[in-house]
């Protein structure tokens, strides 16, 4: 899969394919990632990309003239690109989205900034938006970067062992139960003892009841199906 990334600060999310799990899956030819700077494809003579609101109102929106342009660019290049903007005004991204993505070729994130982006351009363009969260965050590169990491780890190849997978939270209507390792004490600290003697019967009961438990007490609005 490749992603593409709009964006007028790729040193901002470059970085974040130079290590560990997204290093080794561009390695493995499983990933690759493209910056196109809107900056670029600007008209205006001295390469500017926002402009004041029209409703008047604090702030600097970004224009449609560049990105309307790049956007165009990128797709005579790669029609089967899917376009997605994180937004702060979004439904919020989860692990389903994820996963369906994962099935994608060519995503490209669309990166505000300032205090957005012009809604023409949204209009135009947008096959998803998304949010991360309830908060707001001063450009879209980092949510971006979250969404390219959550759909990255779910092609098959990127992790080390797919069945770590299965049982990780939000792969059901659960959050993933606690784990642990070695030493089997620390700080008079232990792990459960059932984790300890192998009955994969009574540690599969256990997690699924610390699971239950965690899940009603961080996320109450979620886990109801399973209560017994």
């Amino acid at each position: 899969m490749k992603f593409t990334f709009v964006t007028l600060f790729s040193n901002l999310i470059e970085f974040y394919f130079k290590d560990s799990i997204l290093k080794k899956a561009i390695e493995k030819d499983l990933i690759n990632y493209e910056f196109y700077n809107p900056r670029e494809f600007s008209t205006n003579k001295h390469k500017k990309v926002d402009d004041y609101l029209c409703s008047g109102g604090a702030g600097l929106l970004m224009t449609p003239q560049p990105l309307f342009d790049t956007l165009d660019e990128i797709k005579s290049k790669n029609p089967d690109a899917y376009i997605v903007f994180p937004l702060a005004s979004a439904k919020q991204f989860r692990q389903n989205d994820a996963k369906r993505l994962a099935k994608k070729k060519n995503i490209v994130f669309v990166c505000g900034r300032y205090e957005g982006i012009d809604e023409r351009v949204i209009e135009e363009y947008a096959d998803e938006v998304f949010s991360i969260g309830e908060y707001i965050l001063t450009g879209g590169e980092l949510a971006s970067l979250v969404m390219c990491d959550a759909i990255a780890r779910n092609i098959d190849g990127v992790l080390g062992n797919q069945e770590s997978l299965d049982m990780e939270s939000y792969e059901s209507d659960l959050l993933e139960a606690p784990s642990f390792t070695k030493p089997e004490n620390f700080q008079n600290l232990s792990v459960p003892s059932a984790f300890l003697k192998g009955n994969h019967s009574k540690i599969a009961n256990l997690k699924f009841q610390m699971s239950l438990c965690k899940t009603q007490y961080y996320r109450p609005d979620k886990g109801k199906n399973n209560e017994k």
